[in-house]
C-alpha cells in the first residue's frame, strides 16, 4: 500500500521563516522547502508564459536540468529562468557521431581518487566503438574507452542505476550467402559491462545460440539479472551475478597489459576489450514465462510479475502472478476491454510503494496488492483509486442521412481514443512532490487541445488543470515533472521554455527559487522487453515543452 501522508499543514510563510533560521538536519529543511514549492505549484493564479525557444533538426533529449541538442554536442542549462549555453562541442563526422548516451550522477557515500570522479558527467558512445566520459557541465573529455573493432556496439543502458552500465552490440545477422553455404552465426551479440564512478571496466560477454538456444532475440541486463528473450515469445531469466563468479576468466583493468590480447593495452585502440566472460554451458534458469511483444515485468510486494500470454484469445489482458509460484491473483487478469489505436498500458508504481497503474484511454486504475504472509491463499488486486475523464455518454447514431436523404450506416463503432474525445495520453510520477501527472487530450471544435492534469499519488484527488496553448499534434507526451515544478515534454524538432508567474496586485519583490540537483529514485521494478530496442533518436513531429519557476512573493 502506498505510504500516509501525514494532514498537518502549515503556512507557506511560517515555512520560508523556519528555512531562514535553519533546521537541525537537511532532510528536514529538504522536505519543507518541497511542501512550500508543492502549495505553490497547485495554486490556481500560477500561469506560465513563454520566455524562450529553440529548433533543432535531430532530436531534443532532456536529463537532470540540461538540454541536450544536435546529438548531444550542444548543451544548454535550465536550471535559471531562461536556458543559457553550457558548452557546445565541435562537430563530428559520421562514423564518429554520438550513438547514445547516459547521465552518471557521481555517489554521496564514497571517496573517490580524482576530483573530477565527483562530478556530473555524460558517457557517451560513438560509432566507431569509443565510449567516451565528457564533463557534465563543460563538455571536456575526462576519459575515453575503445571497446573492440570487431563489434558494432550501438545501445546503452542501466544494469544498476547510477553503479553498473552496459554496452549492446547490434545483433549478428546471417547472411543470404552465409544461410546458402549452411554457416550458422553462433554469436548473436556482445555486451560491455561498467562501474561507473570511477569508470573502471568489468568485462565483455558474448551470448551465443550453442549456449542459450537457437531462437534468442534480444538480451537485456537489469538488477543483476540477464534476460534473454527468444521468438518463441518466451523470456528466460539469468543470474549475472553467477556468470561472472563462474565464467569470468580474467579480471580486467584499462589500461593495463592482457593475456588475452597477447600483452596488449586494455581499452586502447584497435585492441579494445577482449570477451573475459565465456559463458561454456547454459548457466541455471531462475525464471521462465512465455508471454507476448509487450514483455513481462517484476515488482510490487511481494514480488509478483505482469505479462500478457501469447495466446490470441487473451490479447488485451494482463496478467497478474506471484514471482514465488506462479499462482494467478484474485482479480489478477486486468482488462480495460478498450477499442483504441493505442493499447492499454499497465506498470508497477515508480514510487516504491507496490501499487499498480493500468492506463487506458478512458480510465486509469491504480491498484494495490493484498497479501497475508504464511496464509497459504493466494494475493488478491483490489483497486486504490481510480481516474476516469469527462465524457460524453451517449453512444454516436450509427446511422447516418447524407443530404440527398440517403441513409448510411457506420461499420465500426467510435474508438475509445478517438481525436473527438477527451483522452489520456500518458501518466507521469513526480517523486518529490507526490504527484500524479496526466496529459489529456480534447478534439472539441476540430482541435487538438491538451491539457495537464495533476492529481494526488496518495487518493487521485485532482488538484489542478494546466491548459497547453499548442495543440496536441505539436505536443508530445509529458515525460515528466522534473525538478521541484519543472514540465517537460520532448520534441524533436523545438523547444520552448516557460516561466511560470504568481498574479498579484500588491507590490511584490522577485525572488528567484533555484532548483536543487536530484537523482530521480530507482524503482523496484524491472521491464523486460521481447523486442530489440528502439533507436532512440527516430523522427516524429511532437513538441518540447519545458516549465521552470520565478516566484514573487511580498
Amino acid at each position: 500500500m502506498a505510504p500516509c501522508r501525514r494532514t498537518t499543514k502549515l503556512n507557506s510563510a511560517e515555512l520560508l521563516v523556519r528555512r531562514s533560521r535553519g533546521v537541525a538536519d537537511a532532510g528536514t529543511l529538504l522536505r519543507l522547502n518541497l511542501k512550500v514549492l508543492r502549495s505553490i505549484l497547485l495554486q490556481e493564479n500560477r500561469k506560465f508564459m513563454k520566455v524562450w525557444s529553440k529548433t533543432s533538426k535531430s532530436a531534443i533529449t532532456y536529463e537532470n536540468g540540461k538540454l541536450y541538442f544536435e546529438n548531444y554536442l550542444n548543451c544548454y542549462s535550465c536550471v535559471h529562468s531562461e536556458p543559457h549555453t553550457l558548452y557546445k562541442l565541435p562537430k563530428r563526422t559520421k562514423v564518429e557521431k554520438f550513438e547514445d548516451a547516459l547521465l552518471c550522477q557521481s555517489p554521496l557515500d564514497k571517496t573517490l581518487a580524482l576530483p573530477c570522479d565527483h562530478k556530473s558527467s555524460l558517457v557517451a558512445l560513438t560509432a566507431n566503438n569509443w565510449l567516451y566520459r565528457l564533463s557534465a557541465e563543460t563538455g571536456e573529455v575526462l576519459q575515453r574507452i575503445y571497446l573492440s573493432s570487431n563489434h558494432k556496439f550501438r545501445y546503452l543502458g542501466w544494469e544498476v542505476s547510477q553503479e553498473i552500465l552496459y554496452v549492446k552490440s547490434v545483433q549478428n545477422q546471417e547472411t543470404p550467402l552465409a544461410r546458402q553455404a549452411g554457416i550458422t552465426q553462433d554469436i548473436v551479440m556482445h555486451l560491455a559491462i561498467f562501474h561507473v564512478f570511477p569508470l573502471q571496466v568489468v568485462g565483455t560477454v558474448e551470448i551465443s545460440r550453442k549456449v542459450f538456444g537457437k531462437g534468442v532475440t534480444d538480451v537485456v541486463l537489469s538488477q543483476g539479472v540477464l534476460a534473454v528473450s527468444y521468438s518463441n515469445k518466451s523470456v528466460k531469466l539469468y543470474s549475472f551475478e553467477h556468470i561472472l563468479d563462474r565464467y569470468m576468466t580474467e579480471r580486467l583493468v584499462l589500461g593495463q597489459q592482457s593475456s588475452l590480447l597477447g600483452g596488449k593495452t586494455v581499452g586502447e585502440a584497435p585492441f579494445g576489450i577482449p570477451v573475459n566472460i565465456k559463458i561454456t554451458d547454459c548457466p541455471p534458469v531462475l525464471f521462465e514465462v512465455s508471454c507476448s511483444s509487450n514483455g513481462v515485468q517484476i515488482g510490487g510486494y511481494p514480488w509478483h510479475y505482469i505479462y500478457t500470454p501469447p495466446h490470441r484469445d487473451h490479447k488485451g489482458t494482463h496478467h497478474i502472478c506471484s514471482l514465488k509460484d506462479k499462482t494467478m491473483a484474485i482479480n489478477g487478469v486486468q482488462n480495460m476491454n478498450c477499442c483504441s489505436l493505442e493499447s492499454d498500458g499497465i506498470f508497477f508504481h515508480p514510487d516504491d510503494s507496490g501499487r499498480i497503474i493500468h492506463v487506458g484511454p478512458a480510465t486509469i486504475n491504480v491498484l494495490k496488492i493484498l497479501d497475508e504472509l504464511n496464509s497459504g491463499m493466494p494475493s488478491k488486486v483490489v483497486e486504490d483509486f481510480t481516474m476516469k475523464n469527462h465524457r460524453n455518454n451517449n453512444p454516436a447514431s450509427q446511422v447516418t442521412v447524407t443530404s440527398s436523404g440517403r441513409s448510411v450506416k457506420r461499420r465500426f463503432h467510435q474508438l475509445d481514443d478517438d481525436p473527438d474525445q477527451e483522452t489520456f495520453r500518458t501518466v507521469e510520477y513526480e517523486d518529490e512532490l507526490d504527484l500524479l501527472a496526466v496529459v489529456v487530450t480534447n478534439g472539441d471544435e476540430g482541435e487538438g487541445k491538451a491539457h495537464i492534469r495533476l492529481h494526488d499519488n496518495q487518493s487521485g484527488q485532482l488538484h489542478r488543470t494546466i491548459d497547453l496553448v499548442e495543440p496536441w499534434d505539436e505536443v508530445s507526451i509529458l515525460t515528466r515533472i522534473y525538478y521541484w515544478s519543472m514540465c517537460m515534454g520532448i520534441h524533436v524538432c523545438s523547444c520552448h521554455f516557460f516561466l511560470r508567474l504568481i498574479d498579484m496586485s500588491c507590490s511584490l519583490t522577485k525572488i528567484q527559487l533555484f532548483i536543487l540537483n536530484k537523482r530521480m529514485s530507482t524503482s523496484a521494478a524491472m521491464f523486460i522487453n521481447s523486442r530489440p530496442p528502439e533507436n532512440k533518436r527516430t523522427r516524429s513531429q511532437s513538441q518540447n515543452r519545458y516549465y521552470t519557476d520565478t516566484i514573487n512573493t511580498v
